[in-house]
């Protein structure tokens, strides 16, 4: 049901040469790029008509308007199952605890007497927000979207989901329920590129957003690609991954059922198992079956993500190599699952998330760690981070020198500007004093 890959006897090699021997699912970004082009053109020239049509060729469905009426979303409140209401309040609690202590503040730094720079953080004015739709429902995306800009003081903040047919056009109703629960009341009836050409260019019923952030499938990555520049995206979200480093103190039956657990996400979700314990692997692969026996969505989502080229056992010689593996990899999720975890934990320098120990599954981190579930997928945990209010922030330096601190210092700025032949930044120093270069100086 799952490969293996054999990296012990031989020295790791580095860098690259590792990451090219680690499993990884295709995602061809730049491929897609080309098909959304005309879609999101579509939707800067004919507005809320175009998405209208697409909806209609993408999401079966005839909308009258795209923006969700404010009834529709107090109905899926009120209508909400209240078991369900109480595991979202609980998130959105444990999240705001979490992503309220992220919030930077202003801080002046004195250079010299009379000059300083102070940094000060600024939130951006207006957020699209996006929930994805298609094979499940996420009303926990909505939650790590909405808290972090909430938190970052966004005064703006719009949200974007699929129409679904089921649904009489509107986004699910747990979504719309979780918009409600969060006081988001701006929410449309629009998914995949189309969402984010929406915000990006802005249309009749919603205006322009300064940012687009939330998962969602290559046709959102591809359109994020499409308009990095014009607006601030959070990343180019690929599939879901998970990869737990173990050895043989891990239990087989928890490794298995958090391998499956990512993999019922999608056909393209990585699941990837590092050890240094044959005999873990042997367990854990007599695990799966009757698992994956036992569960949903075994034969369109598991099983193809399980057997397909982005998941596998990676075997090393021992838990140095296997930290080297991960850190290569680059996982969205990781879960340390090794005698003295936490120690461990702390030698990981690549993942977008780290779970510790046996009581920390991704599962957890999916809903009610607190922790954010917008991560870094394809390796990009090598470069990048997770959703969470810095996200949302802009950091301005604001300089303020006095006459006297800029004359302390002016030769040194003038002297550079002629090492970088440009005579005029000097002359703007120059323009202020009568100039003179200082003694010694």
């Amino acid at each position: 049901m799952i490969s293996r890959i054999d990296l012990r006897g031989d020295a790791l090699p580095e860098g690259p040469a590792l990451r090219d021997l680690l499993p990884r699912a295709d995602f061809d970004v730049a491929a897609a790029l080309e098909k959304v082009r005309p879609i999101c053109e579509a939707v800067h020239h004919r507005g809320d008509a175009a998405l209208i049509d697409f909806a209609e060729q993408f999401d079966g469905v005839e909308l009258d308007q795209v923006r969700v009426p404010a009834a529709a979303l107090t109905r899926a409140l009120e209508e909400l199952d209240p078991a369900v209401r109480a595991a979202l309040e609980e998130s959105i609690r444990r999240a705001r605890l979490v992503h309220r202590e992220q919030r930077r503040t202003t801080h002046t730094t004195q250079v010299v007497p009379g000059g300083s720079v102070t940094e000060k953080w600024v939130p951006v004015e207006r957020v699209g927000l996006y929930a994805p739709g298609g094979r499940s429902v996420y009303p926990s995306s909505v939650v790590m979207n909405v808290v972090p800009a909430q938190e970052a003081g966004v005064e703006s903040i719009a949200l974007a989901s699929p129409a679904q047919a089921e649904f009489g056009g509107l986004p699910h109703p747990t979504i719309l329920a979780a918009c409600a629960l969060l006081g988001v009341d701006e929410v449309y009836a629009a998914g995949g590129a189309t969402a984010v050409a929406m915000f990006a260019y802005g249309t009749e019923s919603c205006p322009p957003a300064n940012m687009v952030t939330g998962p969602g499938n290559i046709w959102v990555a591809a359109a994020k690609r499409y308009f990095t520049g014009k607006i601030g995206i959070d990343a180019e979200a690929g599939p879901t991954e998970i990869a737990i480093l173990a050895d043989d103190t891990a239990d087989p039956v928890h490794v298995a059922s958090d391998l499956i657990s990512q993999a019922e996400h999608d056909p393209l979700a990585a699941a990837v198992l590092v050890t240094d314990s044959p005999a873990l692997a042997d367990a854990v692969e007599r695990e799966l079956e009757p698992q994956v026996a036992a569960t949903k969505h075994i034969d369109d989502r598991i099983v193809p993500a399980l057997k397909g080229r982005q998941s596998a056992i990676v075997l090393v010689d021992g838990l140095d190599e296997g930290l080297r593996v991960v850190d290569a990899y680059g996982a969205e999720h990781l879960e340390i699952q090794t005698a003295d975890a936490a120690a461990v934990a702390g030698r990981v320098k690549n993942a977008g998330a780290i779970f510790v120990g046996p009581w920390a599954p991704v599962s957890l981190g999916d809903y009610a760690a607190g922790s954010n579930h917008v991560l870094p997928t394809g390796g990009c945990a090598c470069h990048s981070s997770g959703l969470s209010v810095q996200s949302f922030l802009r950091g301005i330096h604001i300089v303020d020198y006095t006459k006297d601190a800029l004359a302390e210092v002016a030769h040194h700025v003038v002297t550079l500007a002629e090492a970088e032949d440009l005579p005029a930044h000097g002359a703007a120093i120059k323009a202020r004093f009568d100039w003179k270069v200082p003694e010694g100086k």
